[in-house]
């Protein structure tokens, strides 16, 4: 559930995540009031560790060693509170042991309320001091929630009531754990998912386009089925990981209502999550939003289904049913029932669709047509234009030497006006991603940084070539080597910013074929080169050491030229039919994204 960007470098950018585990680095902050993972999976009921102290007395002003031990762990948040008040805020502060394993938090505004890890590693022993302040209730009690991995984690450990000398008895313990809730039912698929009612009975969503997900793994299939007052949701596709998918009001990741089927070893869990922008999406533990789960597992296929009333009164962040969303459509790599940044874009619906009106069959695509229309434009400046523009320069002087329009030689007005075209198209294409993004994308690698490049010196080319000084002018040297150096040099990184721009999760072009084309094209374009320098050596040859009579070589020349010509022009055409057939390919995989 990503927009586009990709990536591709794709989907560049790891996962945020919500939880002490999924944070190596223990800043949990946001964790601090309820101490509970947002993992979508239930937590231990009996809890394994235990937190000790070096005294059960205390006074306000004293400092107590607190332990928390056990079997080895990766995570933890240990927190002292109230014990007659388990709810309230934290109370006291930490100092630190040992400050490569644990760190201090900031709770309610205030630095050291909690204390968590550093790092992910395993651990099973944490020891820190805990200050108790000089207003400290009479009995205080220490909870922690330990993290073994991402889906097995005990929330709210409870140390014994430590209390001040003069307290009256504690005899009023509260409940520390959360009480846990019966997971809804879940049964288990007995045949895969058919398209033969889409359009019908079903609105679907396809990649590709018409596929069966009864007859065809891997085929990327939603369907939602309206039944009164709930829709029933069916989703396919060939994942090790899980399958997603999303409404949102815009074809932006951010503020979307989610649904995901995670594989954890050879079951499936359904997880409703949302997303708050481009990063981990936060699990919704609400029970009884979704209704008649189901999954199925084979073949490397995730298959899952489940219920969901139109209206969800009283349940935040769950958009209503009956009304028009995009439908992102994504799958990625799991481990441990945590997942991980998908990495392609997903697919993403053309426009708006109400799920629960008039059954449609609908499609998608996995870039945005303003990215699409990027590429094909860079394709044609950079594989076509600007080739041949500098095959003309270069190999065509002699050939259209006669004076063409306002005077100046034919080669000179191709060369000039494929130039020009070059330019323009740099320039039309280079606004998009920008109009699209809405400003610069920090996720796209060294690729828009090679792409300014590219523009500055495209626009510099003919900013310079107004500035020519004449045929024998002692300047004019000095330019032609400017100019073919600048020329050369845009070429050069424009062809390092296509490959990596092919790379790009926005652009989501298929791998490893569109490596493979453009590395034809290279060696295409280098071959035509080389093929006509050698041609020109021969034909220089042939002149030098022809007879000294000049009659002879004079006639001689103008028959070896008229014969390089011909080759000339013969190569050119050739080249110019290859390169429309790689124009073609690139446009070609570029509309079926």
């Amino acid at each position: 559930m990503a927009a586009p960007e990709f990536s591709v470098s794709a989907l560049v950018f790891t996962l945020l995540i919500c939880s002490s585990a999924g944070y190596p680095d223990g800043k949990v902050a946001m964790s601090c009031g309820g101490m509970t993972p947002q993992h979508g999976h239930s937590p231990q009921s009996k809890p394994v560790h235990q937190i000790t102290m070096s005294q059960m007395k205390f006074k306000p002003g004293e400092q107590i060693q607190v332990t928390l031990s056990g079997p080895q762990f990766r995570g933890f948040l240990l927190e002292a509170h109230d014990a007659e008040d388990l709810s309230g805020p934290p109370v006291g502060s930490f100092t630190l042991i040992d400050r490569e394993a644990s760190q201090l938090l900031t709770c309610e505004d205030v630095q050291g309320f909690a204390v968590s890890h550093t790092t992910s590693s395993k651990k099973t022993e944490i020891k820190v001091y805990w200050n108790a302040p000089s207003s400290a209730p009479n009995h205080i009690q220490f909870l922690a929630t330990v993290v073994e991995k991402y889906n097995i984690y005990w929330v709210k450990i409870p140390s014994h009531v430590i209390s001040q000398p003069n307290a009256p008895p504690f005899t009023t313990p509260k409940p520390t754990a959360q009480p846990l809730t019966t997971s809804p039912s879940v049964s288990q698929l007995t045949k895969p998912f058919s398209a033969s009612e889409c359009g019908n009975k079903k609105f679907c969503v396809r990649s590709p386009l018409n596929c069966d997900p009864e007859s065809e793994p891997a085929c990327a299939f939603l369907s939602f089925t309206r039944d009164d007052q709930s829709v029933m949701i069916e989703m396919s596709g060939p994942s090790e990981g899980y399958l997603s998918f999303a409404f949102s009001h815009d074809q932006w990741m951010g503020d979307d209502d989610a649904y995901l089927c995670i594989r954890e070893d050879q079951t499936v869990y359904i997880r409703p999550s949302y997303l708050t922008g481009r990063s981990y999406p936060v699990m919704d533990s609400t029970r009884g939003t979704l209704k008649d789960m189901a999954w199925r597992l084979v073949d490397g296929v995730i298959q899952c289904s489940f219920r969901r009333n139109i209206t969800l009164p009283g349940v935040k962040k769950r958009f209503v049913l009956n009304e028009s969303y995009y439908i992102f459509l994504a799958e990625g790599p799991a481990h441990d029932g945590r997942i991980f940044r998908h990495p392609q874009q997903p697919l993403i619906t053309y426009e708006k669709y109400d799920v629960t009106g008039t059954p449609k069959n609908v499609g998608g695509s996995h870039s945005s047509p303003l990215l699409k229309a990027h590429g094909a434009l860079m394709f044609v400046a950079w594989m076509t234009t600007v080739s041949i523009g500098v095959l003309v320069a270069r190999f065509f002087r002699s050939v259209w030497s006669k004076a063409f329009f306002l005077g100046e030689a034919a080669w000179f007005q191709v060369h000039r006006m494929l130039m020009l075209a070059t330019s323009v198209l740099t320039c039309i294409a280079f606004v998009m991603p920008f109009v699209y993004r809405g400003g610069w994308s920090r996720r796209a690698g060294y690729h828009p940084y090679l792409g300014c490049t590219v523009l500055t010196l495209a626009v510099l080319q003919p900013l310079l070539a107004t500035f020519r000084p004449s045929l024998h002018d002692p300047r004019r040297q000095v330019f032609n080597w400017t100019h073919w150096s600048v020329g050369t040099a845009a070429r050069i990184i424009a062809v390092a910013a296509v490959f990596l721009g092919m790379d790009l999760p926005g652009l989501n072009l298929p791998s490893p074929q569109k490596t493979y084309v453009m590395m034809g094209f290279v060696v295409w374009h280098i071959g035509t080169e080389v093929l006509l320098e050698i041609h020109a050596y021969r034909l220089s040859r042939k002149v030098e050491i022809l007879d000294d009579d000049r009659i002879q070589i004079l006639q001689s020349l103008t028959v070896a030229e008229a014969e390089g010509h011909v080759f000339k022009k013969a190569v050119l055409v050739i080249y110019i039919c290859g390169n429309v057939i790689f124009l073609m390919i690139f446009l070609s995989a570029i509309n079926q994204v």
